[in-house]
């Protein structure tokens, strides 16, 4: 299986399955003497762990990641070598029983039939390569981006969206996103979501969600204008996310419906130097990053492991009906929100490192 790496100078090779003995990455490109620990890679992916709260999946994985290589301690701080970094995540929570069902049947919804159409085999264990699991060796590889950008970056992402039900962003509060279990900026649509969300979870099926994620502090000049976009190297990120259907920068589909006047964001100067009275392009203008918040949203189909019954094939052509049994989460976009922000790091990461390779250091100063 090809394709499995994604980046240029910043380079994440995934590897591992669902019901393996573990997953994780090789990062590569990362430059020397940043200061990177375990116990930092930790804090990221503890905002991903399963099992944190009755609307995820009760898979009970303490995801506490091993740095294999890579690092160095000199005069008691670990820094990066500039060599690749191996990160490792074992699996202790594997319940492959749960899938004994779906040997010879396809998951509607699911990569089952795809996977096995392309290769010719499949694990049918948890999805294998095709499970959200491996979002979690994404997730430790944005922690190592982050340690690139800087504390200058401030990457954050919230659910603005569950099922129908949108935030109202009047309320918005990035505290807030902390305080609840959807990473709500919105205190009053989170409480009415845990009502909405128990009904959806108790009746066996799921809904869909919609993530923002937003950086701050992104430099202008970040990105290339033909192939070497950094919006269309954020797009293709988050559509690389498990679930993902759709994904928009600034106003995005809702630019359409705006005029010329309305959606030109107007310049101006100010004591600061150059300003924008509007956000609607996102951070981003042909390509380049303009200094301003790099917004994207993107949106996550519902699970598609549900337990009603649903009509599908076997392997070998039969029709029958499925229920897909096991610890699912009844909204994947929940646990999407750190896997965004990683995804963000980890092109932002990439973008600086070329950005610097083409322009020099001072470019950013």
């Amino acid at each position: 299986m090809s394709h499995n790496t994604f980046g240029h100078l910043f380079r994440v090779t995934t590897w591992g399955e669902s019901h393996g003995p573990a997953l994780g990455c090789v990062v590569d490109g990362t430059p020397p003497r940043l200061a990177l620990k375990a116990e930092y890679v930790q804090h990221w992916l503890d905002r991903r762990r399963p099992g944190q709260s009755r609307f995820t999946t009760q898979r009970r994985e303490p995801d506490e990641v091993k740095i294999l290589s890579g690092t160095f301690v000199e005069d008691g701080v670990e820094l990066t070598t500039g060599t690749p970094i191996s990160l490792m995540i074992e699996n202790v929570d594997q319940r492959s029983k749960d899938y004994g069902d779906i040997v010879e049947k396809f998951r509607p919804g699911h990569a089952d039939f795809t996977y096995f159409s392309k290769y010719g085999i499949r694990d049918h264990r948890g999805g294998g390569r095709s499970s959200a699991r491996e979002t979690a060796a994404r997730v430790a590889a944005g922690a190592v981006a982050r340690a690139i950008l800087g504390t200058g970056i401030a990457i954050r992402g919230a659910l603005v969206q569950m099922g129908p039900h949108k935030i109202d962003r009047a309320n918005w509060d990035w505290e807030e996103t902390e305080n609840n279990p959807f990473w709500c900026p919105d205190a009053k649509a989170a409480a009415e979501w845990e009502t909405y969300l128990d009904g959806v979870r108790k009746s066996g099926s799921s809904c869909g969600a919609v993530i923002e994620v937003v950086a701050s502090g992104v430099p202008a000049g970040l990105g290339a204008p033909i192939y070497g976009k950094l919006d269309a190297d954020l797009a293709a990120a988050m559509m690389s996310i498990n679930a993902v259907k759709g994904v928009e920068i600034g106003d995005g589909f809702a630019a359409a419906a705006l005029s010329g006047e309305e959606n030109a964001d107007e310049m101006q100067s100010t004591n600061h130097g150059l300003g924008f009275s509007s956000n609607h392009a996102g951070g981003i203008l042909g390509g380049i990053s303009t200094g301003q918040d790099v917004v994207v949203r993107f949106a996550v189909k519902p699970t598609s492991s549900i337990l009603s019954p649903r009509k599908t094939v076997t392997k070998s052509g039969e029709d029958t009906e499925i229920v897909t049994k096991g610890r699912h989460d009844p909204c994947v976009g929940i646990r999407a929100v750190p896997v965004g922000e990683a995804m963000m790091a980890c092109v932002l990461a990439d973008h600086l490192l070329r950005h610097r390779g083409q322009m020099g250091e001072s470019c950013n100063e």
